[in-house]
């Protein structure tokens, strides 16, 4: 049986990275074989890739060169983790996929949804999540988070009107395929932003006739 695809999508401090730590556990504990994984990363390449887009300070990057980096991660990662997982019938949860493209380069970097889909279509094709939920909040909470968070690296110190836009590109992605992003608000308190996402999880686990 082919496994579940999920991914979590959302800007800085929307909380998916401990979202998604979260609904591996709950999976688990419903006798689901999970994959966790990361993009751009889940592979040695991948993980190299992220290192040039994210901390090499001594490495700067065009648009279009950051759009290509990110999906020749993408493609390994598809090839090497992510199909492999799902023909195994695990559940995949991937924190960031396509629609962080689509928001990051396609609308934050202004290189339009037409370059982002031209790749789309290359690297993965027919492949698209099964549910992708998108942790929504004000860039000036999520930048505060990320900011008590720690360090900030390359792209968590973009600007402000940078970060509109990639809200923006993703909430346009949302409004785009309603049937599979589902927006969940991230301004609450995380256990409040859990059982949300949870929730979302058990409908898609409910209409496949799965545990939990």
């Amino acid at each position: 049986m082919s496994g579940l695809f999920i991914t979590l999508e959302g800007s800085e401090g929307s909380g998916k990275s401990s979202g998604a730590v979260f609904l591996q556990s709950r999976l688990q504990a419903c006798g689901h074989s999970v994959v966790l994984t990361r993009e751009p990363g889940g592979t040695q390449l991948g993980e190299v890739l992220r290192d040039i887009v994210l901390t090499r300070e001594d490495l700067s990057c065009t648009a279009m060169a950051e759009l290509l980096i990110v999906f020749a991660a993408r493609a390994q990662h598809l090839e090497a983790v992510i199909e492999p997982a799902l023909a195994d019938g695990k559940v995949v949860l991937c924190d960031r996929f396509t629609e962080a493209s689509y928001a990051y380069q396609g609308a934050g970097r202004a290189l339009g949804s037409d370059a982002v889909g031209v790749l789309e279509q290359l690297v993965h094709g027919q492949r698209q999540p099964d549910l992708t939920l998108m942790l929504d909040v004000a860039p000036e909470i999520g930048m505060a988070r990320a900011r008590d968070a720690g360090r900030l690296d390359k792209i968590e110190r973009e600007s402000a009107d940078f970060f509109e836009r990639v809200r923006a590109g993703y909430l346009a992605r949302a409004a785009a395929w309603p049937e599979r992003i589902r927006v969940v608000d991230a301004a609450p308190a995380p256990d409040t932003v859990r059982a949300a996402l949870w929730r979302e999880v058990s409908t898609l686990l409910a209409a496949r006739g799965l545990a939990c």
